[in-house]
């Protein structure tokens, strides 16, 4: 699912490189960090010298395979959460997840960073991009829709570009940008059934998904101001933020949940995949997208996000999807388009 570490890139990009040319202009510094909505963003890979490798896999190919990735994540949640309470689903997620990413960076070589100052700030970001977020989708899953968290996920850049105009000084509105806002909004009311007095809505699980994606721009808004510049390599703060998200849950989950009586085969694949696949494989992924084709490009994942969990929890799940769902979710995505959307220079 594409909510973990859409703040590294902010990271990378903040920090001098080396000019690279790519098939498409890299967004300025100033822009909220592009990816999908409350998830996983892969950092800006940092230039390297000599001849690039074509990777054996077509960019289209990895693009649909991080789009169905991170589009059935709120399938597996529901799942996983058929057998688990909802911080034992997250601690398996982050595990897993960990896991590949050391794996990743043992092969990489990556070192882990050495200042205490990093790590600490590190420790904040886990908390708003992955323990709390990852929690709270989780036990709003017990109640709504795995159709409608995918939704509310996809509001997540609409909250960064409010909380943009607030927190960051040189991210200047503009009126395309505030039109996007209004119209990201009035489709969240649209999903919600607004004129119908929300009838039929389960108000705590539908206030605790789009708390969760409140708190990725929370979180990116810290990490832009904290981590910029701070010397380790994007993978290195992505699977080191990781390893203190998984800890945090650790600490967390025995005061909250007691030790499963048993461990069903669907509900613990789903959660190994959640974790293996949505937390920890599409990191390297969306590293080589952002690399080979640029961050425009790469955050179009951002828009199939919903519509393939929509489609997965209504085939795979059998949940019902009235009218105003999926018409919604369209006037949400382009009104989180035009958020995105920047003056060009």
């Amino acid at each position: 699912m594409c909510y973990e570490m859409r703040a590294a890139i902010v990271v990378t990009m903040s920090a001098p490189t080396t000019p690279r040319v790519t098939p498409e202009p890299c967004p300025s510094p100033a822009a909220p960090p592009p990816g999908a909505a409350g998830g996983t963003t892969a950092p800006t890979p940092t230039p390297t010298s000599g001849p690039a490798q074509r990777p054996a896999l077509d960019w289209r190919l990895r693009f649909a395979a991080l789009s169905l990735i991170w589009g059935f994540s709120f399938l597996l949640i529901k799942v996983g959460t058929d057998a688990y309470a909802p911080f034992q689903v997250t601690l398996g997620r982050l595990l897993a997840g960990t896991a590949v990413l050391a794996v990743v960076m043992a092969v990489k070589r990556e070192r882990l960073p050495r200042s205490a100052r990093t790590w600490g700030h590190l420790a904040v970001a886990a908390f708003f991009l992955n323990a709390l977020p990852f929690s709270l989708f989780a036990y709003a899953e017990l109640s709504i829709p795995s159709t409608l968290a995918g939704i509310c996920n996809a509001t997540s850049p609409l909250w960064g570009m409010a909380l943009s105009l607030v927190a960051l000084s040189e991210d200047r509105p503009t009126r395309r940008r505030v039109a996007g806002l209004g119209l990201g909004f009035l489709g969240v009311l649209t999903v919600l059934g607004a004129w119908q007095g929300f009838s039929g809505l389960d108000f705590s699980g539908t206030a605790m998904a789009l708390l969760a994606s409140l708190s990725y721009p929370v979180g990116w808004i810290y990490v832009r101001r904290t981590l910029a510049g701070s010397g380790a390599s994007t993978l290195a703060l992505t699977g080191s933020q990781l390893f203190l998200g998984t800890v945090q849950l650790a600490v967390v989950t025995p005061l909250f949940t007691t030790v499963p009586s048993g461990f069903p085969v669907v509900p613990t694949l789903a959660v190994v995949a959640l974790g293996a696949l949505g937390t920890g494989l599409a990191v390297p992924l969306q590293y080589g997208l952002v690399n080979e084709v640029g961050p425009t490009t790469a955050q179009m994942v951002t828009y199939f996000i919903p519509v393939i969990a929509t489609a997965a929890g209504v085939a795979v799940l059998g949940e019902q999807l009235s009218w105003n769902t999926p018409v919604g979710a369209l006037v949400v995505l382009a009104g989180a388009a035009l958020t995105q959307s920047r003056r060009r220079t």
